[in-house]
């Protein structure tokens, strides 16, 4: 296959692990209706978070995670609320949810702090100061701690979407079993 761009290999990282507590963060959280700062912690109270970073809304990776996302329904599982994470403003966020149909909610960080945080943030062609994150997939607890991650080796990288289901799939057999 003739791709039109080059797969190259990002630098390693020292991101955030399985086992790890997730660093806790305040931005702007975008929904269907209005956008608010929300911490990562009051979306956990509810239960499991699987937050997705993604590159810039309008850049190929970016759609397609989420039209894959979309696919696969995981907006949807009761257990989990997927949240996704980019440098796109709450505009751009809101054009985004509405005309892939999504039903998730998207953190705007304009700054790229929270990609930092989580040590998954990439520069873009080594421009100097610009950045944004690059793919990656954590499936956090109510308290915080990281049960899976995903981090992209690669530009362009997916997520492993049927690793990453296998994952939310014994989630929804656990809390069954629970009942």
């Amino acid at each position: 296959m003739d791709l039109e761009f080059d797969v190259v290999d990002l630098p390693d990282t020292s991101h955030v692990e399985e086992g790890d507590t997730a660093p806790e963060f305040t931005r702007p959280l975008v929904g269907t209706g209005y956008w608010e700062d929300i911490s990562l912690s009051e979306i956990a109270e509810d239960g499991f978070v699987l937050l997705v970073f993604t590159p810039m809304n309008g850049s190929f990776p970016s759609t397609y995670i989420w039209q894959e996302v979309r696919d696969r329904g995981w907006g949807s599982i009761e257990e989990v609320e997927v949240v996704g994470v980019t440098v796109s403003t709450p505009y751009s966020h809101k054009d985004l949810i509405r005309d892939l149909d999504l039903n998730v909610r998207l953190y705007s960080d304009p700054g790229n702090d929270v990609a930092e945080l989580y040590g998954v943030e990439h520069s873009l062609d080594d421009m100097e100061g610009v950045s944004e994150p690059r793919p990656a997939v954590y499936l956090l607890d109510p308290d915080l701690a990281v049960e899976y991650c995903w981090v992209a080796g690669e530009w362009p990288d997916f997520p492993p979407y049927d690793e990453v289901e296998r994952e939310l799939e014994s989630l929804s057999r656990s809390s069954r079993v629970s009942e």
